[in-house]
């Protein structure tokens, strides 16, 4: 028999052998390279709803990704929390596009001065349309809107030129942005604060080509300020929660995960020091296991779970094999003192359930027509 190109290639080039005999739970995409993460490498991780499963972890087994923007001290530790401080690096909140993180470093530096930068619901809220619900309820006078967001940009700028690592999951490609000035919005207008108006809003959506500009003028910016920084691209495997086009919203998440997916593999191929983690094939495919829960949208704690020990696997050469696990972790955090086993089981019950609430603009768009429309999206199991 002659000899073939795919004749003595590694296990994972075939199908039969890399994913046909891959036991649940045990699938493992990813072929390299890795950049080793140790206790003393500045993380910083951005992106859609997904990507605060990646900071929490990287905190629970002893990797704390950089915080520049810390709560004052007089908040309590619940107070932070609701106000979602230490959810990422800095209060930016979700970054659903490649055109958005752009746009925060162009902000933040200075570059970029939208003309619809505040946002008034009634006389004494103030919401900011790029971060519409990081402060519930909004906040209470301009001169607080200002001085906060001044500190932001401030921790925006010094989390980019510390960082050693920056890990961004892409989410969407859909996008509402402004006619005036092509400033995007996180979520459209109108729903979690503005109002939206056909003359001042347009919706787009982006595709391989714009999402590929993108990210690789963020890269540029980034490198001008910090040439030693490294990136980690992933893409949520969450569908959409709605689309903006006139088709089903299964085929507009099929079309967004296509783009962003095949964006990726353009800029690990073409820019240095630039991998991407399959996040997306673990728990979106199917072929790993049942990870998305009855909703068919929420990745489920197993599924998460998954992710995580594959990139520990890969990116953690050092953790211990027990600190790869979610649950073990939770477990272990919150064991009772005593060996209450009845104690620990709702324990643990409660911190799973925490571990795994986060917060989600996007849910807001499903919001039932009577529901109260406020600054604040709850937190949602995604």
């Amino acid at each position: 028999m002659a000899d073939h190109p795919y004749q003595g290639r590694a296990d994972y080039a075939y199908w039969r052998r890399a994913v046909g005999s891959a036991p649940d739970g045990d699938l493992d995409p990813f072929t390299g390279p890795a950049f080793p993460i140790g206790k003393r490498t500045r993380v910083v991780a951005a992106g859609s709803c997904f990507a605060q499963h990646i900071g929490r972890y990287l905190n629970a087994v002893g990797r704390p990704c950089l915080v520049t923007e810390p709560p004052h001290p007089i908040l309590t530790a619940q107070a932070a929390h609701l106000t979602n401080y230490g959810v990422y690096a800095a209060r930016y909140g979700n970054i659903y596009t490649a055109r958005q993180l752009l746009q925060l470093f162009d902000r933040a530096y200075g570059r970029l001065h939208p003309e619809e930068d505040i946002w008034r619901d009634g006389d004494r809220v103030f919401i900011d349309p790029f971060r519409p619900n990081i402060q519930p309820d909004g906040f209470n006078s301009e001169l607080e809107f200002t001085i906060d967001r001044q500190r932001h940009f401030q921790a925006v700028r010094e989390a980019f030129e510390r960082l050693d690592i920056f890990i961004f999951t892409l989410g969407l490609t859909e996008a509402w942005r402004s006619r005036r000035d092509g400033a995007v919005f996180p979520v459209c207008p109108g729903v979690s604060g503005g109002q939206f108006s056909p003359e001042r809003h347009e919706f787009v959506n982006f595709g391989v080509n714009d999402v590929v500009a993108d990210l690789r003028a963020f890269i540029g910016r980034l490198r001008d300020v910090n040439r030693t920084a490294r990136v980690i691209l992933t893409v949520s495997p969450v569908p959409l929660a709605a689309t903006a086009e006139d088709r089903h919203v299964l085929v507009s998440t099929m079309y967004s995960k296509s783009v962003l997916r095949v964006a990726c593999d353009v800029l690990v191929n073409s820019v240095n020091d630039v991998v991407y983690f399959p996040a997306y094939e673990i728990v979106a495919s199917g072929h790993a296991g049942r990870y998305f829960a009855a909703d068919r949208r929420s990745a489920t704690p197993d599924g998460v779970a998954h992710v995580m020990r594959v990139f520990a696997r890969h990116f953690l050469p050092d953790a211990a094999d027990e600190d790869r696990s979610l649950g073990g972790l939770v477990r272990r955090a919150f064991r009772p003192a005593g060996g209450d086993a009845a104690g620990a089981r709702t324990l643990q019950a409660e911190a799973m359930q925490e571990v795994f609430q986060i917060m989600c603009d996007e849910e807001a768009l499903d919001r039932p027509f009577d529901a109260p429309v406020s600054a604040e999206t709850p937190r949602q199991p995604e």
